[in-house]
């Protein structure tokens, strides 16, 4: 029996007061049928391709595939540089805890392996290596992986009772060994995929400061398309995130499908995305807010007042909590 499902959809914050909202599905491994309408997923008639006849939004302008397409991308070679910081003026820094938040919801282990996409400077993919389980796995004592308080570590101290010791003592004190912590005994990566090489290396950039080596050992940096990631394998990763980014995608309905194609079987995918507000009193002041004030502080801050006012069209025009959900579950098929 064959029915069509949103795979398992949860929300953090649901509910239409909310500013901003999450979304995810969990793909369970007996019950995935990757057939969707309009041809198998990831195929390659289903590659992205930007229309220049058919017509599309841009903000509250009109204008076709195509033209979005370059016009997203204009955006944001222009903000790249001071993006963090407009985020942090525009949103009075809430927005690092929806982020906090939306990793804390996503509980990555300790060898879950991630693709961020829309990632360019890094705010999700650096929280996600960051982020300490409450709970580590079972199987690991830190102690003794450290090997902390071992007879073998404070034999090395002891006098050598043969040539054969000496010799081993006198290599290791020459060439030490870094100690194991919790830290590197990880195997947590992240891929960080953006169409945009600015914001790319915008994030490369900030991950010299914010990341410890180790943790820079495992992240990747790729330029591109959520639409068509054809070199990524299928079931290729545990989780996807996509923060603030799937509402600038020309087709929604494929960056889905190229994030169920490249999701393993009971990978998550989670999306954090602005909301629309109901209650009409905080509706005029978020309003009031957002045209009247975002536009200016993006001129004042970034010089560019025309990219902080999509930016906030680009909102309005998306659709509210419910309509997403709904818009997109004809996508998936599965089988029972």
């Amino acid at each position: 029996m064959i029915r069509q499902r949103l795979l398992t959809l949860g929300s953090g914050n649901s509910s239409t007061n909310s500013l901003y909202s999450f979304r995810y599905f969990t793909s369970s491994s007996y019950l995935c049928d990757k057939a969707t309408i309009g041809g198998s997923l990831g195929s390659e008639s289903n590659r992205t391709h930007y229309s220049s006849e058919k017509e599309t939004h841009f903000g509250y302008e009109t204008v076709s595939e195509q033209e979005k397409a370059h016009k997203v991308k204009a955006v944001f070679e222009n903000v790249a540089k001071t993006y963090d910081i407009m985020n942090d003026v525009m949103s009075i820094g809430i927005h690092r805890v929806w982020k906090d938040i939306f990793i804390q919801r996503l509980g990555p282990g300790n060898r879950t392996k991630l693709i961020d996409v829309a990632g360019g400077t890094g705010d999700i993919a650096f929280r996600f290596l960051k982020y300490a389980k409450v709970k580590p796995d079972f199987s690991f004592n830190p102690l003794i992986e450290a090997n902390l308080f071992t007879v073998k570590e404070f034999s090395t101290n002891q006098r050598p009772e043969n040539e054969v010791e000496a010799m081993q003592q006198a290599a290791s004190e020459s060439n030490p060994q870094p100690p194991k912590t919790y830290e590197n005994t990880l195997t947590r990566s992240v891929l960080v995929c953006d169409i945009n090489p600015k914001m790319l290396d915008v994030g490369k950039e900030r991950s010299k400061t914010i990341l410890t080596h180790c943790q820079r050992n495992r992240i990747d940096w790729m330029e591109g398309d959520a639409e068509n990631l054809p070199t990524i394998p299928d079931n290729s990763f545990d989780a996807y995130t996509i923060a603030f980014g799937i509402r600038n995608c020309v087709h929604v309905d494929k960056v889905l499908e190229e994030a169920y194609r490249i999701i393993r079987p009971g990978g998550r995918f989670m999306c954090l995305e602005f909301s629309h507000v109901t209650n009409p009193a905080v509706k005029w002041a978020y309003d009031q807010y957002s045209f009247q004030m975002i536009p200016v502080m993006g001129q004042i801050i970034a010089g560019d007042w025309d990219s902080y006012q999509y930016l906030v069209e680009s909102i309005r025009k998306f659709p509210n909590q419910v309509s997403y959900i709904q818009s997109y579950v004809r996508l998936f098929t599965w089988v029972y």
